[in-house]
């Protein structure tokens, strides 16, 4: 996982438990919940696309040619 992609998990995280906290002292609030979902969602797309880079650039090997 790349720093960005790990950067991104905790500030996942830390929303999450930021938003738990809101919810318990003040009251759910949909939008905040809403917000951090799309978070999360954004959050396992880098994760996602940072795996496959890293498995993809291992199977291309050298290239060959002049």
């Amino acid at each position: 996982m790349s720093g960005p992609t790990k950067a991104m998990s905790v500030i996942t995280i830390a929303a999450l438990v930021l938003t738990t906290a809101y919810t318990v002292a003040l009251g759910s609030s949909g939008w905040l919940w809403f917000g951090w979902v799309v978070l999360g969602t954004v959050t396992i797309g880098m994760a996602a696309a940072d795996g496959s880079d890293s498995t993809g650039a291992r199977r291309r090997g050298r290239p060959t040619g002049p």
